[in-house]
């Protein structure tokens, strides 16, 4: 079978992406245009902005990714792209381009969901992995637990009730005096702190053993803060980073493992920019250990928002003739498997 070229594009948050990907699981470009110093200035993305900056990038990241491929789009067999979840107005930038492109080329056009993009990630670092597998995709909108049981097929075990784990660190990492982004800035500090010194609670939803709930734990590090301010006690910040991410790192790490016991499916993988927490991967990895389990991870830089990924998924939709019409539109809320 000869090569498939696919051309890939995500723009879902506030990162503007293009990558060349062949046969699923060989990059052979991945440019990313990231606009966090913009938005840390206002402790959390402003979607207009994103939505603007995207249709200044779009063009120059695409032209970019084709040229560090040493291609051109003669040569692309399929334009996959993000449709959802995400921002609607950054997802449409994304759309509108890659519409734009099979529609002035006649290639086929490929509507890829975010949370599938993520997941298929672990196919372009680990060559060997195949379905069925079970994935925690924890992200700063996403924390899903799913059983993928082939290509572009997926059962979701469990998800947040509220909060996503990384919406839970940007709140508590803001509360505390780190700022934006939250993730990679608790990380660091929680290594100066004690995990064990503060007590927060470990939620439990009590219809589903697999679904997550952070509100709570958030709400427990805002009314410890409040507390320490009222009895005019110093708060150790780096106690309660570390203190904080553990009772994350435990919950994510048990539901894991349950659905490993469960399932009995001897490999697991990670994904998700929460998935390049250094707690989180240990934690894991050491229970696969224990449990008998094959570990899978993407590097941190596939972790975090990028269109490679998106390419390893659009090559997998594809090949199984998942084309997308011209009527493809931005889905903000749309859910894994829809």
């Amino acid at each position: 079978m000869s090569d498939i070229n696919v051309l890939a594009i995500e723009s879902s948050c506030d990162e503007t992406a293009a990558s060349v990907v062949r046969n699923g699981r060989e990059v052979l470009s991945n440019i990313i245009s990231s606009q966090i110093d913009l938005h840390t200035i206002y402790g959390g993305v402003v979607p207009e902005i994103a939505s603007r900056k995207h249709t200044e990038q779009i063009n120059q990241v695409i032209e970019e990714a084709l040229k560090t491929a040493g291609m051109s789009l003669a040569n692309i067999d399929a334009v996959a792209v993000t449709y959802g979840p995400g921002l609607v107005g950054a997802l449409l930038v994304g759309v509108s381009a890659a519409k734009a492109i099979s529609f002035a080329t006649k290639i086929p056009l490929v509507g890829v969901n975010h949370i599938e993009g993520h997941i298929s990630a672990n196919y372009i670092e680990n060559k060997d992995l195949e379905p069925p597998f079970v994935c925690l995709v924890v992200s700063g909108g996403h924390s899903h637990l799913v059983k993928v049981t082939d290509y572009g097929e997926y059962e979701v075990l469990g998800r947040t009730r509220d909060d996503a784990a990384g919406e839970a660190f940007d709140k508590v990492a803001r509360a505390i005096g780190l700022g934006y982004p939250g993730g990679p800035k608790i990380d660091r500090v929680s290594n100066e702190g004690n995990p064990n010194a503060i007590e927060f609670p470990r939620a439990k939803v009590a219809d589903s053993v697999y679904d997550f709930s952070f509100s709570g734990l958030k709400s427990a590090v805002l009314n410890y803060l409040n507390s320490c301010e009222m009895k005019g006690e110093t708060v150790n910040q780096a106690d309660v980073a570390a203190s904080f991410q553990k009772a994350v790192v435990d919950v994510l790490t048990e539901h894991s493992v349950a659905a490993i016991r469960e399932f009995n499916i001897k490999k697991f993988a990670i994904a998700g920019g929460v998935a390049s927490n250094t707690h989180l991967r240990a934690s894991l990895e050491e229970a696969c250990k224990r449990e008998g389990v094959s570990f899978y991870r993407p590097s941190p830089i596939l972790c975090t928002d990028n269109a490679a990924m998106i390419g390893a998924a659009g090559y997998y939709n594809f090949i199984k003739g998942k084309i997308s019409g011209y009527d493809l539109n931005a889905v903000p809320a749309l859910k894994l498997g829809e």
